[in-house]
């Protein structure tokens, strides 16, 4: 016994207990919560910034154009569990800095079955994110092809002048965009409705 009157050597009270469990739930509750919140957040950071060569997102052409120009490479890849060919229709392009171009990727479903992706993206050097970007693209949009269905996708795309200002791009000549289609699960669909005569033999 202490002098204040506690006993140290007494076992915890059972509601004591419950209320370090409960402490310790909620504390693994916001944990898992701010990791979920971390993969949107993450992503809109890199849509904002280019980091990890993330390009950039607008819906209006530059109002100026540069003499110098870049080639753009096109790259296509398809990860496992999906049966798609992915392929850019050329494989590069010369751009002024602030021109804007249009180029396409052709997708082909290669099952006896309908099959869904979505397509993720960069650009490398991953420091060009910032300045590369995209007026329309088929990445944000889950796409559901038919069985041996293909298709083609535009990209359109401008370098952002303001890459002239970035002195550590100054010997830049060459840009490759990536894409990458993931498989993904189908869309929920509509449960029909139930005939008015099946409905009441149920009730």
């Amino acid at each position: 016994m202490t002098e204040n009157g506690h006993d140290p050597h007494r076992k915890p009270t059972p509601r004591r207990d419950i209320y370090v469990a409960a402490a310790c739930g909620a504390f693994v509750a916001l944990m898992v919560g701010a990791a979920y919140a971390a993969v949107p957040f993450y992503n809109w950071f890199c849509r904002t910034t280019g980091f990890a060569g993330t390009p950039q997102i607008s819906e209006v052409a530059p109002t100026s154009t540069l003499e110098r120009k870049v080639t753009v490479r096109f790259d296509a890849n398809i990860a496992p569990g999906l049966p798609w060919k992915f392929e850019p229709e050329q494989t590069s392009v010369d751009v002024k800095i602030g021109q804007v171009a249009t180029i396409f990727y052709k997708v082909t479903n290669q099952a006896a079955r309908e099959t869904y992706g979505q397509a993720s993206y960069n650009v490398t050097p991953p420091t060009v994110g910032g300045y590369f970007t995209k007026i329309n693209c088929f990445c944000f949009t889950e796409q559901t092809m038919a069985p041996g269905e293909t298709r083609e996708m535009p990209v359109v795309f401008y370098v952002d002048p303001k890459i002239a200002g970035d002195n550590e791009l100054d010997d830049l000549n060459t840009i490759t965009l990536s894409y990458t289609f993931y498989a993904v699960k189908p869309p929920a669909r509509p449960v029909a409705a139930a005939e008015p005569a099946q409905r009441a033999g149920k009730i």
